[in-house]
């Protein structure tokens, strides 16, 4: 649905970005992460059409950015960090003028009309004035324009900023529906809101394309190795002792919890699951098993990673 390939933006001699490369699958979310300056916004606008690159291309939906850009507008909708309303309109007004300009009639503008703003529980605000919304509700009604025209492409640009936690949490479901019909390239700061929401993550960093793949995988490649957190209640020497014998384990951390239990981080080698192996060992020696979990680098870990030069 989606194909990069080598975007570059130069300002003056300044590479804001090079060699940008992804491709994004019909109907996956994807998280675009990166530092501020990291050269985010710069993608987006030339995915959207709004500036075009130095080199390099994309194609949205079958067709060519450069080539084909009226077309290609056609199939994306867009939500900017900044939600541009016309304060004095209300939702209802300004929702029919945006399918206006977008060329849809009469008939088709009023029908969508009344399903985004059912697919965006604007019902109570439809008369009101954008310029007296929330902020939160005035992100549902840039969502709303967004996917007026039924576009295959969303990207959205911080969509949860500086809205209450309730409302974080009903524009995150939102995202994940709209998820089931559309292509959605989501850029954000707020990491678990990636973990929660997107299927894969792209890390940006200066400019270049520095990790693309799941969450989980970056985990695994980063450390080099798998990560399990076990708690039993058991004597630790013996505890470590026993599960550094366990094949694929590569080192055991023990770390106490209080006077009954234990807690012990276990690294292995990545694609061994010793899962099975920790709890039989754990139950053949008579211990008391209260916790296995299988676990890696959170995202933060990771993006820290990725876009510092100091280690973690």
């Amino acid at each position: 649905m989606i194909e990069v390939e080598k975007l570059t933006k130069f300002y003056g001699d300044f590479p804001a970005i090079e060699d940008v490369s992804f491709s994004v699958k019909k109907g996956e979310i994807l998280g675009f992460l990166g530092p501020n300056a990291a050269g985010k916004t710069t993608a987006m606008r030339i995915l959207t059409c709004f500036m075009p690159p130095s080199s390099g291309t994309a194609r949205i939906a079958g067709y060519d950015i450069l080539d084909q850009s009226l077309e290609v507008r056609k199939h994306i909708g867009y939500l900017p960090e900044m939600v541009p309303l016309y304060t004095d309109m209300t939702v209802r007004a300004y929702l029919g003028f945006m399918g206006a300009i977008r060329g849809m009639n009469g008939s088709k503008i009023k029908k969508r009309i009344d399903d985004v703003v059912d697919l965006c529980r604007l019902e109570e605000y439809v008369d009101t004035p954008t310029g007296r919304l929330s902020k939160g509700f005035r992100q549902r009604v840039g969502i709303a324009q967004a996917v007026l025209h039924e576009p295959d492409v969303l990207i959205l640009d911080e969509p949860t900023v500086g809205i209450d936690p309730r409302q974080v949490v009903e524009t995150r479901k939102l995202i994940k529906d709209l998820g089931k019909d559309h292509t959605i390239i989501l850029s954000t700061h707020i990491l678990p809101e990636v973990s929660m929401v997107c299927e894969r993550v792209i890390i940006i960093n200066e400019g270049h394309v520095v990790a693309m793949d799941r969450p989980e995988n970056l985990s695994a490649r980063l450390s080099g190795a798998e990560r399990m957190t076990l708690e039993v209640r058991g004597p630790v020497r013996d505890v470590v002792a026993r599960v550094r014998q366990i094949k694929g384990v590569r080192d055991v951390t023990w770390e106490g919890i209080d006077e009954t239990k234990n807690r012990y981080t276990i690294l292995c080698r990545p694609g061994n699951d010793i899962r099975e192996a920790l709890a039989s060992t754990v139950v053949q020696s008579g211990w008391g098993l209260l916790g296995l979990q299988a676990g890696g680098l959170s995202l933060e870990e990771i993006f820290l990673k990725l876009t510092t030069k100091e280690e973690i």
